[in-house]
């Protein structure tokens, strides 16, 4: 989209075109766009329907703003979803921080959470598009007094005065997903060097990084929401005693640690744990093993097990009725037995895909079942059972 059809949608003409096509159905949309160019300009069109899409597609992360927001393709693709920008925004009002720099802003979602939480934001991008989505949704959302937005290489800013600088760089090329965070947009080790330059900073960063790239005066949080981990986190300036974080969302759970050693490896009890991927990310699951008295059921696996049950918020725990080496026929003689006809397939350290697996055992029956394909002190196995 070019800026100019941008600047277009915030007309009075452009607004309207918005509004009917809120909820327009895809299916619908070539009739309705023949019809829309002839009371409207085919280019306004064509950009109001991408803004449409655009805004269908945000819902997922922006909720009910999305529709009074604007976007670009790689901002709903980027951008952080409303539920982990609000965590980061509240862990920095908590920090007293009252102006904040917010590097790489794309189109502005991280600065519209800040603001909302009190902090005036100084919102950075290079892309002029980003730049206008930024500052149009500042207006939309009732935020405009509280972030400035400036197109600007984020090298030039500068960052004395700040209480805080918040980066978000580029993670994705013309190649897909970049995974040397020295090839990030700006580079890994330039965004930690502007961290440390304000009292307090978080620098945006891929889940999978490798920890020993994780500089030794940063905590790292790894940050989950639904189960599933969204991103991690590098915070400066907040005096952690530990070195790991797992914040689990929608709840804001937060697990730290980082400093126990693995936990033993011992046999399968009558209870599995099954660690949230924020804290497997972290490296925390010493510390969920701590918490039920639990035990690693493989040194390699991020299983664990107990004999008890110990409810935490940490881990996903599941009764194990069978502990059995892995075989599909003795699987499929054991469901039909028990007349399960629902099967939960999970996979830890196994070669076997879950579907494929359906497929052989052709369930039946009113029952459902838990199958755990894993390896229980270094040996295929299976374990079935039910969460808790």
């Amino acid at each position: 989209m070019e800026i100019e059809s941008f600047r277009d949608l915030l007309t009075d003409e452009g607004q309207e075109l918005l509004t009917r096509l809120r909820d327009h159905a895809p299916g619908e949309e070539l009739a309705l766009a023949t019809r829309l160019r002839r009371e409207h300009p085919a280019e306004l069109v064509s950009a109001a329907l991408g803004q449409a899409r655009l805004r269908q597609r945000a819902r997922a992360k922006f909720g009910g703003d999305a529709d009074r927001m604007y976007f670009t393709p790689d901002g709903v693709e980027q951008a952080t979803r409303t539920t982990v920008a609000e965590w980061r925004a509240r862990r920095f009002a908590g920090l007293g921080v009252r102006r904040l720099a917010d590097l790489c802003c794309g189109v502005g979602g991280d600065a519209v959470a800040l603001a909302r939480a009190g902090i005036s934001v100084l919102a950075v991008d290079r892309s002029p598009l980003a730049c206008a989505a930024a500052e149009a949704n500042a207006r939309a959302l009732g935020l405009a007094e509280l972030i400035e937005v400036r197109c600007a290489a984020v090298a030039e800013v500068d960052l004395s005065g700040y209480d805080a600088v918040f980066t978000d760089p580029a993670r994705r090329g013309s190649r897909g997903r970049i995974f040397d965070p020295e090839a990030y947009s700006p580079p890994l080790s330039w965004a930690v060097e502007a961290g440390r330059r304000t009292p307090y900073a978080a620098l945006k960063i891929a889940p999978g990084v490798p920890h020993e790239a994780v500089p030794e005066d940063a905590e790292a949080e790894w940050v989950s929401d639904g189960g599933d981990v969204k991103e991690a986190v590098l915070w400066f300036g907040t005096g952690a005693v530990q070195p790991h974080r797992a914040t689990l969302l929608p709840g804001g759970h937060t697990l730290t640690g980082g400093r126990l050693p693995n936990p033993p490896v011992g046999p399968v009890g009558g209870f599995l744990y099954e660690p949230d991927g924020a804290v497997i990310r972290a490296h925390l699951v010493a510390e969920v093993a701590e918490r039920i008295s639990g035990t690693l059921i493989d040194p390699t696996i991020a299983y664990l097990t107990a004999d008890t049950l110990v409810r935490t918020p940490y881990a996903t725990a599941y009764t194990i009725t069978d502990t059995l080496p892995f075989n599909v026929k003795r699987l499929r003689a054991l469901l039909r037995e028990r007349g399960v006809g629902t099967v939960v397939v999970k996979k830890r350290g196994s070669a076997v895909e879950p579907e494929e697996l359906r497929r052989k055992l052709k369930p039946e029956g009113p029952h459902s079942c838990t199958v755990f394909l894993t390896r229980v002190a270094g040996a295929p196995a299976m374990l079935l059972g039910h969460p808790v």
